[in-house]
């Protein structure tokens, strides 16, 4: 058979193979059956939501067979009264969070892929985004879930209850779990008071150990008010204005900016908080400048400017990507450490620098490299991981890229813990094989 193109590869750029059958099931039953006659027949499954991992964890095999999640995007319902929404797995994150905007409730889970990326992925990669800082993960959001076993089996745990301690949580064996668990097919997501109209500000900061001070600052000074908090190199800023066309706001150098939000409730404005906690950052010599979004526009075009990753790996490419996780305590001399040593090794390469500092998570964008450059540039960067209690992916997985590299952050025990619940769950090895784990 042919196969379109788009099932592939995903956004990390690795492509495998040609599947033998790309499946696209409107219901769980489909997706049970599909799952059942592979694993009876000894064939290899890869399960595929939006394709905007950078972990190659949706990428196929030769002969594969391919489940992609797309048709299988209803909103089943809403209970407006409690905030609870029952999905299936194949909805888009704007999707959900424009159905929980017209119940008059708000989904914190948020990423520049909100257009394309699904939230079962999203529930499989336990994807964090850009307000983790005050929601959590994907993992928080999610009350209960249905998932097809590796034999075809159909586990529904739709619990609604928050609180529930009868025996294991079993939403957790397949949230983050990249689909070498079992195939998230229906969610039950926990909804949140609307925020109202947030504040948003961009500030320059000196330094990245200035970067922990300002957010020591705002998380005393504004509490649950704040809600975003993402660290921009000023590589990063002028390629983004560049792509965007977008007008970088505040003039000058500056080594580092960070893009700040504060939320409250609806009815009630966050800014003279923002403000007042600002002039205290300027004050103490924290940062060295600031500008507040006097409009909805001008956030638009703040948040434009971090939101536009899609188009810088289109203009790097082919990147590698990264998506580290660290202590605030030791983010500084990672970034350092890393910085030098691309710089000194791949001198005529594009090195960019962001993150959400609030939830420990750094990110880089390095490139282009060829194919033959990527594991020398991962063995770099991974290398700086060791020791600094931290991780090789704080959001995006590990899928087949990164598996090679999760003993720097992992520890044998875990992963041979790993490997005995694959095991368990999946003898034959029919879902996603590969991933995380051989």
């Amino acid at each position: 058979m042919t196969v379109d193109a788009r099932y592939l590869k995903d956004w990390s750029g690795l492509t495998r193979g040609v599947p033998g059958e790309v499946h696209r099931p409107t219901t769980t039953d489909e997706v049970a059956a599909l799952v059942r006659d592979a694993d009876q027949q000894g064939r290899k499954i890869t399960i595929q939501g939006g394709l905007t991992g950078l972990a190659g964890g949706a990428v196929p095999d030769d002969g594969d067979v391919v489940i992609n999640m797309e048709r299988m995007n209803r909103i089943e319902s809403i209970d407006e009264v409690e905030g609870i929404m029952q999905v299936q797995a194949g909805a888009t994150l704007q999707q959900v969070q424009e159905a929980a905007a017209e119940a008059g409730w708000f989904f914190p889970v948020d990423l520049g892929a909100r257009g394309t990326c699904q939230v079962g992925g999203n529930a499989a990669t336990n994807a964090g985004g850009t307000q983790v800082v005050r929601y959590g993960t994907m993992r928080d959001s999610v009350l209960g879930l249905e998932a097809v076993l590796p034999d075809g089996s159909v586990v529904t745990s739709l619990t609604r209850l928050v609180k529930n301690s009868s025996g294991l949580d079993l939403r957790y064996l397949f949230i983050g779990s990249e689909g070498t668990l079992g195939v998230i097919t229906r969610l039950m997501l926990r909804l949140q008071p609307d925020p109202g109209a947030p504040a948003t500000a961009l500030v320059h900061v000196p330094d990245t150990a200035s970067m922990a001070l300002l957010l020591r600052h705002l998380k005393k000074t504004l509490g649950p008010q704040l809600t975003a908090y993402e660290f921009m190199s000023a590589q990063f800023l002028l390629r983004a204005k560049d792509l965007t066309g977008v007008s970088l706001p505040l003039s000058g150098d500056a080594p580092w900016s960070v893009l700040i939000q504060a939320s409250g409730l609806a009815g009630m404005d966050p800014q003279v908080a923002l403000e007042s906690a600002l002039e205290q950052a300027l004050e103490s010599g924290t940062i060295s400048d600031c500008a507040v979004a006097s409009s909805l526009s001008d956030a638009q075009k703040f948040w434009r400017l971090r939101e536009c990753i899609p188009e810088l790996l289109t203009a790097l490419k082919p990147t590698v990507n990264f998506d580290c996780g660290l202590p605030w305590a030791e983010m500084s001399g990672f970034v350092t450490e890393v910085e030098a040593a691309l710089k000194q090794k791949y001198p005529d390469a594009v090195h960019l620098f962001l993150g959400h500092l609030g939830d420990n998570n750094v990110h880089i964008l390095t490139g282009p490299h060829g194919p033959s450059e990527w594991l020398d540039v991962e063995e770099l960067v991974y290398s700086a991981l060791r020791g600094r209690q931290g991780t090789i992916s704080a959001e995006h997985g590990i899928g087949f890229l990164k598996k090679p590299f999760l003993g720097y952050t992992r520890s044998e025990g875990e992963i041979a813990l790993l490997k005995r619940v694959k095991r368990a769950l999946d003898p034959r090895n029919t879902l996603n094989p590969g991933r995380i784990v051989d």
